[in-house]
C-alpha cells in the first residue's frame, strides 16, 4: 500500500465514521431533530453503522484502521512502526472533517439550539464525557473498553472461520475477510451497550480529539466549552489500551 493510498483511505474512512457518529449524536440531542431523545441504543447503533461504512470504504486503500489504538496495537504486534504517524495523522484529519460535515447536516438544528431558552451544551455531540468525572476511573474504563475492542479485531484476522491468512503489508490488512468488518461493527455496538455508559466509550483517540478540535473551531451558536480539561482521558486511555491489546495478542497468538 502506498503512502497516498493509506492517507486517502484513512481520511475518507474516518470521515465517514465520524459523519455517522457525530450525526447520530446530533440527531438524538438537538431540538427540532426527528430523532430527538431516541436514546442510547440508537446512538450505539449509529456508531456501529459508521464503523461498517467507514471500514468497508477504507479497507481496499489503507486496511481500514480508522483508529490510532488499532494502528498502535498492530505496530506492537508486528513490530512495523514506519507508517504509524501517517495513519494517525490521516485519522485525525478525517475525524475533524467528518465532524464538520455532520455540523453542516444539522446546521439549522444547531441554530435552533442557540436560539431557544433551552440551550444545551454541544460538546457531547462531538466528543465524549463522563457521567461521573473521576479521571483515573474514567481512564481505566477507556483502557478496558479499548482492549475489549482491539483484541477481537486482531483475532478476527487469525480466526480460521473468519480470516484468510496472516496480517498483511506492515499490518495494513487487519481484516481477514469482508465478514470481519461486519463483526467489528457489531462489536462496537456491543461495547457501547455494555461498557459505554460511564464515559461514552471513545475507544479511539481520533474519534474524540478530531471532533473536539472541530467543535472548538466551528461557529456553533452558544456552543459552550469544548472541555479540554477532560480531553486527555479519551486519548491516553485508548492508546494505553491499544498497547496492552497488541502485547496480549502478540503473547497469546
Amino acid at each position: 500500500m502506498s503512502n497516498g493510498d493509506i492517507f486517502v483511505g484513512e481520511v475518507i474512512g474516518t470521515a465517514i465514521l465520524l459523519l455517522f457518529g457525530v450525526g447520530v449524536c446530533a440527531a438524538v440531542t438537538l431540538h427540532r431533530s426527528k430523532a430527538k431523545a431516541s436514546g442510547w441504543v440508537v446512538i450505539t447503533f449509529g456508531w456501529g453503522f459508521g464503523v461498517l461504512a467507514g471500514a468497508y470504504t477504507a479497507a481496499p486503500l489503507s486496511g481500514g484502521h480508522l483508529n490510532p489504538a488499532v494502528t498502535l496495537a498492530l505496530a506492537v504486534d508486528t513490530g512495523e512502526w514506519g507508517k504509524v504517524p501517517l495513519y494517525v495523522l490521516a485519522q485525525l484529519v478525517g475525524a475533524a472533517i467528518g465532524a464538520a460535515l455532520a455540523y453542516l447536516v444539522y446546521y439549522e438544528q444547531f441554530r435552533a439550539n442557540g436560539e431557544t431558552t433551552l440551550t444545551q451544551p454541544t460538546i457531547g455531540i462531538f466528543a465524549t464525557g463522563p457521567e461521573v468525572r473521576r479521571p483515573v476511573s474514567n481512564t481505566l474504563t477507556e483502557v478496558i473498553a479499548t482492549v475489549a475492542l482491539v483484541v477481537p479485531i486482531l483475532a478476527f484476522g487469525r480466526n480460521e472461520g473468519i480470516g484468510v491468512g496472516p496480517i498483511g503489508d506492515e499490518g495494513a490488512g487487519i481484516y481477514g475477510s469482508g465478514i470481519s468488518i461486519l463483526l467489528v461493527s457489531l462489536l462496537v455496538v456491543g461495547i457501547g451497550l455494555s461498557l459505554g455508559g460511564p464515559t461514552g466509550y471513545a475507544v479511539n483517540p481520533a474519534r474524540d480529539l478530531g471532533p473536539r478540535l472541530a467543535h472548538a473551531l466551528l461557529p456553533i451558536p452558544q456552543k459552550g466549552t469544548s472541555d479540554w480539561g477532560y480531553a486527555w482521558v479519551p486519548v491516553v486511555g485508548p492508546l494505553v489500551g491499544g498497547v496492552l491489546a497488541g502485547l496480549l495478542v502478540k503473547v497469546a497468538f
